[in-house]
């Protein structure tokens, strides 16, 4: 195929993204200098995340058989350059500067977090097998350095070793599946796949196999029950801008193309699968929130509670019409608002680096009384993650409820009722926390550095973007509309 000025300007944010990798790396191999390596990493993904509004004048266009870039992919390529954004700035806040930072060499973690978002941006484009593998390897590979960076913390380097093995077998998974969807379909495209699959009226046995091992593969990322039990332990262990990345970004990007497959052939979401995906979802409600209940360790509950959240999702993928795509949307969105801004509390809690990140809850106690802005910040983040009206979150779970209505999937929709009346529990428990009056307690701000203290303005900005989304969440509703697959 010819390529014409119109693919580079669709290929902007990806090609971006890479020029910014090498320009990093060169400017790491010539001198190290944390905040010369930070302030690149800023001002490339600003300028990929500008470029995706020149792609949207181009979409939909596909840009050879691997990629196709149309509105849909531009709406979760704008999410993830945001969510690896906000990672990036807490990341300098983490690892700070001078003497009282990290001990190692700190700028390899922007290399390794820009190579991962690259990977994230071909997959929500891909539209064909060899496409998402790419995408997921270039993906998962840079994550494995990432939740291991801290490899004289013996929990990091567990976390580390622990999701390497497993994402390694989720891939093995994942390239089974698609050699026997392969071999029954003989096609790679999704949209060869889903002909081949409606051709046949019910997918054959073999397709399903194919497809229920894919599913497999996609849903160790996503931690979905029952292939979950890396998550509490590598959220624990990765350095809290790591877990911000893994919890947003890199899940983001593995339920896109997730989407996209099931949609481009709506014969995989039929049958036995569909079966399959309900109990999933269930279990991955019911499961994540009932075992969330009994941690004392803010990181591991966030880990339990996104497995909780990509359930919820999973009922909009198993409706599947209708609404399904936009809830999706506005759901992620407002996910990735809120994590991004309790994994912060977490990151601006732990710095400078001291051994371990402050994830006990109860290095939370009384902080509002030590630190106001953090706890309401916080505050504003647990009231979203439950779904409590006025914020963010309540507006997903909203859209999620009348997808799941409307398909009438009542089995879904009572799981998730319930599971949200246990997560309200537990959010509400880390809220009391913050405000409990310790003995012989004065009140006091810490004093921040600069990089902090840019850290702290960009979680008062996620705070107010959750409240202002939702008492008015139109504007997000109009720019998901606009992103639907029908490009």
């Amino acid at each position: 195929m010819e390529f014409t000025t119109q693919h580079f300007i669709a290929l902007a944010p990806l090609l971006i993204t890479s020029a910014t990798i090498i320009v990093v790396m060169l400017a790491i191999a010539w001198r190290r200098n944390h905040s010369q390596t930070f302030l690149l990493s800023v001002a490339g993904l600003n300028l990929a995340l500008l470029s995706i509004l020149p792609a949207l004048k181009v979409a939909p266009l596909a840009v050879t058989p691997l990629l196709q870039i149309d509105t849909f992919a531009c709406l979760y390529m704008a999410l993830i350059l945001v969510a690896t954004l906000a990672c990036v700035t807490l990341a300098h806040a983490y690892l700070g500067d001078g003497g009282s930072g990290y001990p190692g060499n700190r700028e390899e973690l922007y290399l390794l977090i820009l190579m991962a978002a690259a990977g994230g941006l071909v997959l929500v484009s891909a539209q064909h097998l060899a496409g998402l593998f790419i995408g997921l390897e270039l993906l998962s590979v840079p994550v494995y350095g990432l939740v291991a960076y801290a490899f004289f913390n013996k929990r990091s380097l567990e976390a580390g070793i622990k999701y390497m093995v497993l994402s390694a077998a989720g891939s093995a998974f994942l390239l089974f599946g698609m050699a026997l969807l392969y071999a029954d379909s003989g096609s790679l495209s999704f949209v060869g796949i889903g002909q081949a699959l409606a051709a046949t009226g019910l997918p054959s046995s073999l397709a399903q196999l194919g497809l229920g091992m894919m599913l497999i593969g996609l849903a160790f990322k996503l931690s979905l029950v029952p292939f979950h039990l890396w998550t509490p332990d590598v959220y624990e262990g990765a350095p809290a801008p790591v877990a911000a990345f893994l919890a947003t970004a890199s899940k983001v990007a593995v339920f896109a193309v997730m989407v996209r497959l099931f949609q481009i052939s709506p014969a995989a979401s039929s049958g036995v699968l569909s079966d399959v995906l309900t109990i999933i979802a269930i279990a991955s409600i019911l499961f994540g929130n009932l075992l969330a209940l009994t941690q004392s360790n803010l990181k591991r509950l966030l880990g339990y509670s996104s497995i909780a959240h990509f359930g919820y999702l999973l009922i909009a993928l198993v409706a599947s019409k209708g609404l399904a795509v936009e809830a999706i949307g506005v759901y992620l969105v407002t996910y990735v608002i809120t994590s991004l801004g309790a994994f912060g509390v977490i990151t601006l809690m732990s710095s400078p680096y001291n051994g371990r990140d402050a994830d006990a809850l109860y290095e939370y106690r009384g902080l509002f009384w030590r630190r106001p802005y953090l706890t309401a910040v916080l505050t504003v983040m647990m009231l979203s993650l439950a779904g409590i009206p006025l914020t963010a979150g309540f507006i997903g779970k909203f859209y999620i409820i009348a997808t799941g209505v409307q398909s009438q999937q009542w089995w879904l929709v009572g799981s998730l009722v319930l599971g949200s009346a246990i997560g309200v529990f537990y959010y509400l428990r880390v809220m009391v926390t913050l405000y409990l009056i310790e003995p012989n307690l004065r009140r006091h701000d810490a004093q921040l550095h600069w990089e902090q203290r840019a850290g702290g303005v960009m979680l008062l900005a996620i705070a107010v973007l959750a409240f202002f989304l939702g008492l008015y969440p139109q504007p997000l509703l109009n720019l998901v509309q606009q992103s639907g697959l029908a490009g």
